[in-house]
């Protein structure tokens, strides 16, 4: 049992996801709206510990602006965030701990005492769950979100987690935002890092479902074929 999983990531027509320093504003406003108007629609958010460390993310919808002449959409609830931190290592002033929404942080039993207690006593809206021995065991995580009632969640991860939930076959959908820029750099982030595959023949294979330009970018929507 586990939540629909999307895929959800910018990136430039080469493929990085961030330069080899980190920067990685690529796509335009058009396509950040998207995205929080996507987030908006499912359950919960999904990232990995490194991102919290280098970007600090509030994972909101807080870009997302309700029309006003529909009071359906006057009031909303921002989704669950999500993080994978196998060593506990979220930095407790994060903006993910704050109040805006509800965390549920995933640690394995390597991570040390000291720190789970530290984000336990955060309290709150805080929650810390352990799944796995090593590191967070995804399928783990994947089935106690579904038992807490999640059944969507966008994976918003680096290209370590991303790779990791397409390896796991956790990913039924990929959407990707190409922006027209080349950042190069062998050292560079690209969507799906990790070990990644031997050979062509074991790739992740997708199908093309929808396409279309948007301000200067293109989004790409796929379905991962199983």
């Amino acid at each position: 049992m586990k939540p629909h999983v999307i895929l959800n990531s910018a990136m430039t027509l080469d493929g990085k996801i961030a330069t080899r320093t980190g920067s990685s504003e690529i796509s335009g406003p058009e396509d950040l709206l998207r995205v929080h108007q996507l987030r908006r629609k499912l359950d919960a958010i999904m990232v990995g510990v490194n991102t919290v460390l280098e970007d600090d993310p509030r994972l909101t919808v807080h870009k997302f602006q309700p029309d006003e002449s529909d009071s359906s959409l006057r009031e909303f609830d921002n989704p669950l965030r999500v993080i994978t931190d196998s060593k506990a290592r979220t930095p407790l002033n994060s903006r993910v701990l704050n109040q805006e929404a509800g965390t549920l942080i995933a640690v394995s039993q390597k991570a040390p005492g000291e720190r789970v207690k530290a984000l336990r006593d955060k309290g709150g809206n805080v929650d810390v769950i352990l799944a796995g021995e090593a590191r967070v065991d995804l399928a783990i995580l994947m089935d106690e979100l579904a038992q807490r009632g999640v059944r969507s969640l966008l994976l918003e991860g680096g290209s370590t987690l991303n790779f990791s939930m397409l390896q796991a076959g956790l990913v039924d959908e990929v959407r990707v935002c190409i922006a027209p820029m080349i950042a190069g750099g062998v050292g560079a982030k690209t969507l799906a890092g990790g070990e990644g595959v031997d050979y062509m023949k074991d790739a992740f294979k997708l199908e093309l479902k929808k396409s279309y330009k948007l301000g200067k970018d293109f989004i790409l929507e796929y379905e991962v074929l199983k």
